[in-house]
């Protein structure tokens, strides 16, 4: 196994998979506590050396189940919208809720401020239609910028500086449309422009966005710097992300936030899966497993990624290769490509890792593939069932159910 992969599968404590999950029916998603507070108490001194604060992109994880759990580490939540800002206000309500969204609706502004202390807007227009709205009712109203400082390859998906990008207000807007009257209304700027990145993609950001809008800064109260800051990975350069940080604060006097969804949780979670059935074509091996890469982990799709594999290689080092795919009718359904030191066998669990995030909140029940159940694991190794899914929640999902009798 890989020195990544170990940190992966660490809270197994060199144990099988099978020696641990055994009992637990797959598909299953099994989230780890202990993983969650080692990631907590890293963010906390984060904070705690920078004076930033830092919340939980709920995107990424909002299983608020363990919301308690991480809350004593973080400043509060960020929403995308109406739904998320009202669970990390309910579930979180010791915390900040901070909200962006692209576009608001009118329909829903006005139940969105019972929630909110910050909101976002992504354009001067929105700004200018509801910052006000906002600013009476007590907010704290920002702006997304876009600095147009690309720092990703491969990932054009998740770049928000890409050309043509619908997020963030470049500089040639903010001078076309930011009246005097619009700047007033703002507390804060908001960029957001990483995904899975370290410190030095950050650092370099910044600069970009000092050099396009150094000259408001000194009249904002806070800058937020947005998620996708890899900083619980084992690799991640913690100082010179400090660094950066307390180079803002000091330099503009206002109050630093970042919102990392997956740097809360990484490797926090698992999917514990079992091989239905094996077949061939051609000289290639084909695995079918009870889960489903298009419903229960989309982003291996999307992303696409490879995910870790307990006791295997996608580099092909070991004699025995499968090509594994879920068992719906797409054809696109590969999770990847794996080599093994022995041959699999029907039945056999399999263990994937880094699952707690993208996955929860992203998946779906196409072909009516049912959501794997959720189960906790505590420090200690105690495992406990927080979620079952079955037929009455996909049948909730496309129509009016019978009323029981």
């Amino acid at each position: 196994m890989s020195t990544e992969n170990r940190a992966v599968f660490s809270s197994l404590e060199g144990k099988s998979p099978e020696d641990v999950f055994a009992q637990i029916p797959t598909p299953s998603y099994i989230l780890e506590e202990k993983q969650l507070l080692r990631n907590g108490q890293l963010l906390a001194q984060v904070a705690q050396n920078t004076g930033c604060k830092i919340l939980l992109a709920q995107k990424a994880f909002s299983n608020f189940d363990f919301y308690p759990l991480l809350s004593p580490y973080l400043s509060g939540t960020e929403a995308s919208g109406l739904y998320e800002a009202r669970l990390g206000k309910e579930k979180m309500p010791e915390g900040e809720v901070h909200v962006f969204c692209g576009a608001y609706r009118e329909d829903e502004f006005e139940e969105l401020l019972l929630y909110a202390d910050h909101i976002v807007f992504n354009s001067p227009r929105q700004l200018q239609k509801f910052g006000k709205r906002a600013k009476e009712q007590g907010k704290s109203v920002g702006l997304r910028i876009n600095p147009e400082h690309s720092t990703q390859e491969g990932h054009a998906i998740y770049d928000p500086c890409a050309p043509g990008s619908r997020l963030g207000t470049t500089k040639a807007l903010w001078d076309r449309y930011m009246t005097e009257e619009l700047i007033s209304l703002l507390d804060g700027l908001h960029f957001h422009t990483l995904c899975e990145q370290d410190s030095d993609a950050l650092a370099s950001t910044l600069q970009a966005v000092e050099e396009k809008f150094g000259d408001v800064l000194p009249r904002m109260k806070w800058l937020n710097m947005g998620g996708g800051h890899h900083i619980t990975k084992e690799t991640y350069d913690v100082p010179r992300l400090e660094k950066t940080l307390t180079y803002a604060k000091n330099k503009w006097d206002l109050q630093v936030y970042l919102e990392p969804g997956e740097a809360v949780a990484l490797n926090a979670g698992y999917l514990a899966s079992r091989v239905l059935d094996i077949v061939e074509n051609g000289n290639t091996k084909i695995a079918i497993l009870d889960t489903s890469a298009a419903c229960h982990m989309p982003d291996v799709i999307e992303m696409p990624y490879t995910p870790p594999l307990y006791g295997a290689d996608e580099n092909g080092s070991q004699p025995y290769a499968y090509r594994l795919g879920g068992p719906t009718c797409l054809s696109g359904d590969i999770i990847g490509d794996y080599t093994f030191d022995h041959p699999l066998q029907e039945g056999e669990l399999l263990l994937f890792g880094d699952m707690a995030i993208y996955t929860t909140c992203k998946n779906n029940t196409f072909n009516g593939m049912p959501l794997p159940d959720i189960w906790k694991r505590s420090p200690k190794g105690e495992l406990s069932n927080l979620l079952h899914f079955g037929y009455s929640d996909f049948e909730r999902r496309l129509g009016r159910a019978k009323e029981e009798t």
